[in-house]
């Protein structure tokens, strides 16, 4: 997320106000020893900046702060709006009001009026007319492929943007773990290299404002300093609607990524914070311990639970307490602000299970009820199956009674067990049995096809180098993924089966820059001619599978049959009224012929198997699988 600065005067679109002179903080008492921050300051805020009528939730929150603005009494004179409460807290440059915003309402503006014993300020706002525009807010799901990009490192479309007056960091391709320039426009520029992938969907990290110093390198966007605007280094919030439109219009679908356990110490809120709970103290909690499995363990210390759900992410970035309801609702809203404005497909929440868990809850409730044909996907980093399920919605309250009312969770122990899988030799719980071991622990999960299941991504290292450079591995492993339950993600670079670059941690591990991307790059990846021949056969086989995935109704509706790995095969069925296909993973060198007999449940009801990549038709009764392949066939009668 970013930081927003801009000199605004009446608020349109953006939520700033402009005035001459700043309000005076209140004491912060997490300056203790020694800065932790030095924000820059702000003078008034209107967030949000504008609503709109017919809205699915009738309350709005609105986030007013300027120079004793908490001394003030406001009063609003709008049809169909009146105020229900408002909240003064601690610092005095605040003030919160809840609107009631009724079906009378109509798109309009008006002024809210701040009164002070005759000393009247007015304050614009304008509620508009809903954008009725079709094929917005729809969700993900099994039939679905995301493909998971990081903007900065994409491709640089406007290199006037690389720099911004007044914001503290600016591109410098010499340093990977400083800005690199990528934005939405390069976004736009090779959307058409996605969708030739196969890809439905695209999931971008976080594109919220991130005006952070320069040695401390928020690129990612996870350290947001304006939760309601997009970096201006990537574009304008504008660009980013027009973004998904066009992303839309070519049939792929966009999932917004968010943060809400954290901040970037330079939003603009550290300089004079609401409450002084709105943050937790970092004198107290310190760093995370980065212990997901704390936040449902059944033993749990109250100790552990602080440090996992009270404690910072790192010095960075200060720890949002969603106890505070001021805050829930904002955050809340927030998220409601955005699918709104952008209309953008789902959501993926970082950090899922660092937050208190009951907001978390409510959060995903919330946002669901409002926008029913939406989908949330939580970031839950756990390495163990029985843990994750807990976090995925469980109407009946099992476990500890908690339903967290989440659709989707990243399997992290689906992505873990692939890796493993291919690394070691065959045994009693090696190899492809890992892989068999994913599926036999399903019963867990609420639902397992709403899992987003993953090779790698932003945060861990290719999957390319973790088989050990071994093509065959890699190509089985893609294969599996296509063929699973759940809905795949792919990370870009994955179709080139990119490698590590041969330096130290994630930024220049792992995040590189796509070739031709960039100004100045020798060759682009975006075209035939600027792959090598192994990217271009890499690319065509990745495609070939991804297509084929998108027409194949028993991936992404059809029940999972397996059968327990032996000699190192492992064969498993998707299985659908209108379709069944049969994948064979051989992880021997040689090819193995398939003892029909073994799986005559499935197959006694068919005489043709046909490779999806190769078209070629073999009887049912000779099925061969080519050695360290994953094999996909389409079982059909002649």
């Amino acid at each position: 997320m970013k930081k927003l600065h801009s000199l605004l005067g009446i608020i349109v679109l953006a939520s700033i106000l402009s005035c001459n002179q700043s309000p005076e903080p209140t004491e912060n008492p997490y300056k203790k020893d020694e800065p932790i921050f030095k924000a820059k300051p702000v003078s008034e805020k209107v967030e949000p900046a504008f609503w709109w009528t017919d809205m699915p939730v009738d309350e709005l929150q609105i986030l007013l702060y300027g120079s004793d603005f908490g001394r003030y009494e406001a009063s609003i004179n709008y049809p169909g709006v009146r105020i229900k409460k408002q909240v003064k807290v601690d610092s005095p440059n605040y003030l919160f009001l809840y609107l009631d915003i009724t079906s009378r309402a109509k798109a309009g503006k008006f002024n809210i009026t701040l009164d002070l014993e005759g000393d009247q300020k007015q304050i614009p706002y304008e509620l508009k007319e809903r954008d009725s525009r079709d094929g917005k807010n729809q969700g993900f799901d099994a039939s679905d492929v995301i493909y998971l990009m990081m903007p900065d490192r994409f491709a640089n479309g406007n290199p006037d943007n690389d720099t911004i007056a007044g914001m503290l960091e600016s591109a410098d391709r010499s340093n990977p773990e400083r800005r690199q320039g990528g934005d939405i426009q390069g976004i736009m520029n090779n959307l058409d290299y996605i969708y030739d992938l196969g890809m439905t969907a695209v999931w971008f990290t976080p594109l919220f404002e991130n005006d952070m110093t320069p040695d401390y390198g928020a690129y990612h966007g996870y350290a947001a300093t304006d939760m309601y605007r997009v970096d201006r280094r990537y574009g304008s919030n504008e660009d980013y609607k027009e973004l998904i439109d066009v992303t839309h219009k070519k049939g792929m679908k966009v999932i917004m990524d968010m943060i809400h356990n954290h901040i970037g110490d330079q939003h603009w809120w550290m300089n004079d914070l609401p409450t002084s709970d709105w943050i937790s103290d970092w004198d107290t909690h310190g760093q995370s311990s980065f212990r997901g499995s704390v936040a449902s363990d059944p033993y749990a210390s109250e100790y552990d639970k602080d440090k996992l759900t009270k404690s910072w992410f790192n010095r960075r970035m200060p720890d949002l307490n969603n106890r505070n309801e001021l805050l829930a609702d904002y955050l809340i809203q927030n998220t409601l602000w955005w699918i709104e404005y952008s209309g953008v497909d789902g959501i993926r929440m970082d950090t899922y299970v660092y937050p208190d868990k009951d907001y978390m809850a409510r959060w995903a409730k919330e946002v669901l009820e409002a926008y029913p044909d939406f989908n949330i996907v939580g970031e839950v980093w756990v390495n163990k199956t029985a843990i994750e399920p807990f976090w995925q919605y469980d109407p009946e309250g099992v476990d500890d009674g908690y339903n967290s009312h989440l659709p989707s969770v990243t399997d992290f122990p689906f992505a873990l067990e692939t890796r493993q899988a291919m690394n070691e030799n065959f045994g009693w719980l090696e190899g492809l049995r890992r892989l068999y071991y994913i599926f036999a622990q399903d019963m867990h999960y609420s639902d397992p096809m709403q899992n987003v299941i993953f090779l790698d991504n932003h945060d861990m290292g290719r999957i390319y180098e973790q088989v050990g450079k071994n093509e065959a591995h890699f190509k089985m492993l893609y294969a599996f993924l296509m063929t699973a339950r759940g809905i795949p993600q792919v990370y870009y670079g994955t179709e080139l089966m990119m490698e590590h670059e041969n330096k130290g941690g994630d930024d220049e591990g792992w995040r590189q820059t796509m070739p031709g991307g960039f100004p100045g790059d020798d060759r682009s990846v975006f075209t035939a001619e600027g792959r090598t021949d192994k990217e271009n056969e890499i690319m065509e086989y990745v495609t070939a599978l991804t297509k084929w995935r998108k027409t194949a109704v028993a991936t992404h509706e059809g029940r999972l049959l397996h059968f327990v790995p032996e000699n190192d095969i492992y064969v498993y069925f998707r299985i659908h009224e209108d379709q069944t296909v049969m994948i064979v993973m051989n992880n021997n060198e040689e090819s193995v012929m398939i003892d029909k007999q073994r799986f005559s449940e499935v197959l006694d009801s068919f005489s043709l198997a046909e490779n999806v990549i190769t078209g070629e038709q073999i009887s049912v009764d000779g099925v061969e699988a080519e050695g360290k392949t994953t094999s996909i066939f389409e079982l059909k009668n002649k």
